[in-house]
C-alpha cells in the first residue's frame, strides 16, 4: 500500500518519515538546545562513506549565540531574509581527499560530496524524527564562508542548512507563502532506469 503524508503520496510503500521531511522557510521562535542539535550531528556521523573516510565537517551556530551573525551573514539576501528565524544554522564542508586503509598518503576522493550529502540526509531525517525540520541552501558566499570560518585549504564548502520548528507561514512575504508546503517529486520513471539510460 503506497504511503501518504502531508498531501504527498509515494508510489510505493516507504516509511512515513521520508514524506514528513520537507524544507520550510517559516520557522517559529523556538530555540534548539545544544544537546538536541548534537543529536542531529550524531545521526549524520553514522552516514556511509567511501572507505569510511567520513569527509563531512559541520560548522554551526545557534540563534542568539556569539557566532550566529557570522553564519547568517554568509547567506545570500534571499536566504538570510527567512533563515534569520531558524534555531540553528550549519555550514557543510567536505574533505576532497582520503587515506585508503593500509596506505599512508592521501588520494583524491571521487565521492566526498556524495558522502557529505549522505550525512546531510541523515541529519535532516533525524531532525524530522525529533520534531524539527532542516532546509538545505546553496545560496551562500562560498569563498567568504571558507575564509571567515577558517576552512582549511583543499576543503570544499558544500552548502548551508537552516534548522528550526515549523512556524506560521504568514510571517513570510506573500510571494513565498504559497510555496510554503511540502514539495512533490517527479515519478520514479523519470530517474530510475533498468540496465541503462533510455535511448533517445
Amino acid at each position: 500500500m503506497p504511503t501518504t503524508v502531508n498531501d504527498r503520496a509515494a508510489d510505493h510503500a516507504i516509511d512515513p518519515l521520508f514524506l514528513e521531511r520537507w524544507s520550510p522557510r517559516a520557522f517559529s521562535d523556538e530555540q534548539i538546545s545544544e544537546a538536541e542539535l548534537l543529536s542531529l550531528f550524531e545521526a549524520a556521523r553514522w552516514a556511509p562513506s567511501s572507505y569510511n573516510s567520513q569527509p563531512w565537517r559541520f560548522i554551526y551556530a545557534r540563534r542568539g549565540t556569539a557566532h550566529w551573525h557570522r553564519l547568517l551573514g554568509l547567506l545570500n539576501a534571499f536566504n538570510a531574509s527567512w533563515a534569520k528565524d531558524a534555531a540553528a544554522l550549519v555550514v557543510v564542508v567536505s574533505k576532497p581527499t582520503l587515506v585508503v586503509p593500509g596506505k599512508a598518503e592521501e588520494i583524491a576522493s571521487h565521492t566526498h560530496s556524495f558522502d557529505a550529502g549522505a550525512a546531510w540526509a541523515h541529519l535532516a531525517l533525524q531532525a524530522t524524527r525529533s520534531g524539527w525540520q532542516a532546509h538545505g541552501m546553496a545560496g551562500l558566499d562560498l569563498e567568504r564562508a571558507a575564509e571567515e570560518l577558517n576552512v582549511p585549504g583543499g576543503y570544499r564548502v558544500e552548502a548551508a542548512v537552516a534548522i528550526g520548528k515549523v512556524g506560521d507561514k504568514a510571517q513570510l512575504p506573500e510571494a513565498l507563502q504559497a510555496r510554503e508546503v511540502p514539495s512533490q517529486r517527479h515519478p520514479l520513471s523519470a530517474s530510475v532506469f533498468e540496465g541503462a539510460f533510455p535511448a533517445g
